[in-house]
């Protein structure tokens, strides 16, 4: 299993930052140059606890399915979202949310298990660590820049 741990203090509330972190139009925007679309489940607007969402999109020169099921939801601290299909042998992507004096930080907490064995933990190691870290810090960028914004989102009232 693989970790990535990303912080990001946004100056907003934290009522604020959770809605905007699991809007899924914003999830979209923040991937949009890899042509991601949300494409079954939940496909706009917030989820929420139970709520599955489908998204494809081209990653490293592939297009790949992925389906995830969020599994825990306590507004508004954390919620959990969890492959049930998709091109990882297992992912738990755990998004936690702390007041502070100047708005609040947000944690990506991103577990995952790459497919194929020695040859997945390989490429792990050599290229997808780090190619995931980019996309957690792009949409981090999207979601406080948003959340700061004090306007919606692309399904919050923008």
């Amino acid at each position: 299993m693989s970790r990535i741990v990303v912080e990001t203090s946004i100056a907003a509330p934290i009522e604020r930052v959770f809605d905007v972190a699991r809007d899924i139009d914003v999830h979209v925007a923040s991937q949009e140059g890899h042509r991601e679309a949300a494409i079954a489940g939940r496909t706009t607007g917030p989820i929420g606890l139970g709520e599955t969402v489908t998204f494809r999109a081209r990653h490293l020169g592939v297009t790949m399915t992925l389906t995830s099921l969020v599994t825990s939801f306590e507004p508004p601290t954390r919620f959990v979202d969890e492959q049930v299909r998709g091109p990882f042998a297992a992912f738990r992507h755990e998004h936690l949310f702390r007041a502070t004096a100047t708005g609040t930080v947000m944690t990506d907490d991103w577990i995952h298990r790459s497919p194929l064995g020695l040859v997945g933990r390989i490429v792990d190691a050599v290229v997808l660590g780090r190619y995931l870290r980019r996309q957690l810090i792009a949409r981090a960028t999207v979601i406080a820049s948003i959340a700061e914004g004090g306007g919606g989102g692309p399904s919050l009232g923008a």
